[in-house]
């Protein structure tokens, strides 16, 4: 963003917020620390379509400590209601709950994260996705004409692969996607991915969450900390946003043990934060207020802060 960094809010359920993210972040080290990470999964299912990225500036060589994949909400994006358009030209403009993690836990951050990145192209960059590597309607994708945080050629999983063998000691990564998934859905079927649609649309997204974490676990050999980051409700106070969450959240969770991958809970700790709200997260001040009014789909810098105190949580606490 060319404008000011916004500020941090002042008011007492932010700083609320800060106070509990000090008081778990000093077990989340700890317990990143010490973990180890299991054997290898048993499951044999793999990637088949994940293109061998282009060797450069994103593959450091030193060990990075923690690896950030998904899609906008990772990659902490703004919309261009309140982006200058020279603003996309510098990827640290833009920040989320990865570099708050980073911080807090004082670690270096590889964020790979690209927004519109869907289950499917995180695994082969041709498949359809929604505006990474190209819109729905076959236009050009983000990557087409602003810099990520951090370049490389091919899928975001495969990127991963060669960035965690060369990073072996790598003790986070955190993985948010699925819901790009459901918005190719809603474009491309005239009953706006509903019934059987939106049934199948979750089943892919399990299948392919199984791919991707046998990926890192088996091929890339990771053995440290694995977490995904569930999504929130828009309104926890709509019976429709709160049932379509949940299962999105269910699907995308649901290979988690079988690769002792733990889960951040970003759809409670939205709930949480905006309850005195009426569990309207934008009046609440989680997501990024628009000057025509009304807020974008996306957390603002309190919403990121939520979502990486739910992260330090599934850290600090064994279990799913």
């Amino acid at each position: 963003m060319a404008r000011a960094r916004p500020r941090k809010p002042r008011s007492p359920r932010a700083a609320g917020l800060i106070a509990a993210a000090l008081l778990v972040a000093s077990t989340a080290m700890s317990a990143l620390a010490a973990c180890s990470g299991p054997p290898a999964a048993t499951g044999t299912h793999r990637a088949r379509h994940a293109s061998g990225p282009t060797p450069g500036s994103g593959y450091p060589r030193d060990d990075s400590g923690y690896l950030a994949l998904g899609d906008s909400v990772a990659f902490g994006y703004r919309p261009a209601s309140v982006t200058p358009s020279m603003g996309y030209l510098k990827s640290a403009n833009f920040t989320g709950y990865p570099e708050d993690l980073a911080k807090t836990l004082r670690l270096r951050l590889v964020n790979a994260s690209c927004p519109g990145e869907t289950t499917s192209s995180m695994i082969d960059s041709s498949a359809q996705n929604n505006g990474c590597e190209s819109t729905v309607q076959g236009g050009p994708g983000y990557r087409s004409f602003a810099p990520l945080h951090v370049g490389y050629g091919g899928s975001q999983l495969s990127y991963a692969v060669h960035y965690l063998r060369r990073n072996p000691r790598t003790t986070l990564v955190t993985i948010d996607i699925g819901v790009n998934d459901l918005f190719v859905c809603e474009q491309t079927n005239a009953d706006y991915c509903a019934g059987a649609d939106f049934d199948r649309v979750l089943a892919k997204i399990t299948g392919n969450l199984v791919t991707i974490l046998s990926v890192l676990r088996n091929r890339a050999s990771y053995r440290h900390a694995l977490v995904i980051v569930t999504y929130y409700a828009l309104n926890y106070g709509d019976n429709t946003s709160r049932t379509q969450t949940r299962e999105l959240d269910a699907a995308l969770t649901a290979p988690a043990v079988r690769y002792d991958a733990r889960i951040a809970d970003g759809y409670a700790a939205f709930r949480a934060a905006s309850v005195t709200s009426g569990g309207d997260t934008c009046t609440a001040g989680l997501r990024i207020k628009l000057p025509a009014g009304g807020c974008d789909l996306h957390p603002s810098a309190l919403g990121q802060r939520v979502l990486a105190l739910a992260v330090l949580r599934a850290l600090a606490h064994p279990g799913h």
